[in-house]
C-alpha cells in the first residue's frame, strides 16, 4: 500500500498524487478523465474506465491427441467460471475431434458460450451474455423451483415406482448446474469489474453472498438426484407402506425447510431463519426413525432406502445453512 498526504490548492480543493507506475500502465495522459466511485466500505475507487465498457480477457488452452477430455472440460468450465469474455483452444495440427464434439457440449452447458470462431486448429468461444440481464436474485429463485421440483419428483418416483421419471430428475440436475455456474461467473466479474458492480447495483461482499446460496442449493439438487438414483434401486424391491409414508412427510418437511429458508433469504428476515432453523431438528428425529426401520429389511432394500433418508436429511440441514447465512449477511449490514 502507498501511503499519500492530501493536499489542499486553491483553498478549498483536496487533492492527492496518483501512483506514476499505476498512470503508465493504465495509458492516462493529460486531461483525460478518471472515474470516482465511493465503495460502500467507505473507500474511493479510482478507475480509467467511465463509459462502463465491459473488460476483455481471453484464456488460450493447447490442445492435441493426447489431451484428456475431462480435464479440457475442467479447464472449459474453469475459464467460463472465472470470467473470460472469450476462450480459444489451439492445436499445432488439426483439432483433435473430440475437441470439437466437447466443444459443442460445453456451449449447450454453458449459458451464454457460443462458438463465434473456428478453423482447422483454432476453436474459439465467446460470451455473448449481458450480465446485467440475469439478475443474480432472479437465478436463484429459478434454481430453487427445479431442485424442488425434481425432490418432489424423485419422491414420486419411489411411491409410482416410475423409472422415467426418476432417470427425468438426474438429467434435471444439469439444468441447476449451469445456473450455478452462471451465478459463480457473475460473482468474479462483479469482483473484478466495479463498473458491472454498479450496474447491477450489487455489491463484491453480497455477489459472493449470492453465490454462498446458490452453492448450497446446487448441492441441494445433487441429493434430490441421489434420491432419484435409488429409486431407480427400489424399482422392483418392496417397501411397506408406513415406511413410505415417513419418507414422504420427511421429504415434504425437508422442503418446507427449503422454501422457508429461501423465503428468508429473499426477505432479509432473521427471525424467519432462526425459526425455520429449529425445524431442522424434527426433521432429524424424523429420518432417525427411517434409518431404524430399515434395519428389519434386506439389504438390497435396507442401502437404498437409507440413503434416501440421509439425503433427505441433508437437504434439511443444507436449507439449515442457508439460514445461517441469512443471519450473518443480514447482521452485517446493520448499523
Amino acid at each position: 500500500m502507498e501511503i499519500r498526504k492530501v493536499q489542499i490548492t486553491g483553498g478549498s480543493s483536496y487533492i492527492v498524487s496518483l501512483p506514476k507506475q499505476w498512470i503508465r500502465s493504465a495509458n492516462i495522459q493529460k486531461n483525460d478523465p478518471v472515474g470516482l466511485i465511493i465503495q460502500p466500505d467507505g473507500s474511493l475507487l479510482i478507475t480509467p474506465k467511465i463509459g462502463g465498457e465491459p473488460t476483455y480477457r481471453t484464456r488460450v488452452f493447447e490442445v492435441g491427441a493426447t489431451t484428456d477430455r475431462t480435464y479440457l472440460l475442467r479447464l472449459l468450465v474453469g475459464a467460463y467460471v472465472a470470467g473470460f469474455t472469450a476462450i480459444r483452444l489451439e492445436s499445432r495440427g488439426r483439432m483433435p475431434p473430440f475437441a470439437l464434439q466437447l466443444v459443442r457440449e460445453f456451449t449447450q452447458m454453458a449459458i451464454g458460450q457460443e462458438v463465434v470462431g473456428e478453423t482447422d486448429s483454432s476453436i474459439t468461444i465467446k460470451d455473448l451474455l449481458n450480465p446485467a440481464e440475469m439478475p443474480l436474485e432472479n437465478t436463484l429463485k429459478r434454481m430453487h423451483v427445479l431442485a424442488r421440483g425434481m425432490q418432489q419428483d424423485a419422491m414420486a418416483a419411489i411411491r409410482g415406482r416410475d423409472a422415467a421419471l426418476a432417470r427425468d430428475v438426474v438429467v434435471r440436475d444439469t439444468e441447476v448446474d449451469r445456473l450455478h455456474w452462471l451465478v459463480a461467473r457473475q460473482d468474479n466479474l462483479i469482483a473484478i469489474d466495479a463498473a458491472l458492480s454498479r450496474r447491477m447495483g450489487i455489491p463484491v461482499h453480497q455477489a459472493t453472498y449470492y453465490f454462498q446460496v446458490s452453492r448450497i442449493i446446487e448441492r441441494i439438487a445433487d441429493h434430490a438426484t441421489r434420491v432419484a438414483h435409488n429409486a431407480l434401486a427400489l424399482i422392483d424391491r418392496e417397501v411397506e407402506a408406513a415406511t413410505l409414508d415417513l419418507m414422504d412427510d420427511a421429504s415434504a418437511l425437508a422442503l418446507d425447510i427449503f422454501a422457508w429458508s429461501m423465503e428468508a433469504f429473499h426477505s432479509g428476515d432473521i427471525m424467519k431463519a432462526n425459526t425455520t432453523l429449529q425445524k431442522v431438528r424434527d426433521l432429524e428425529e424424523m429420518t432417525r426413525e427411517i434409518s431404524t426401520r430399515v434395519l428389519r429389511y434386506e439389504a438390497v432394500t435396507a442401502i437404498p432406502v437409507g440413503q434416501i433418508a440421509d439425503s433427505i436429511r441433508r437437504i434439511g440441514e443444507y436449507s439449515g445453512d442457508i439460514c445461517e447465512s441469512v443471519i450473518n449477511y443480514t447482521v452485517g449490514q446493520e448499523s
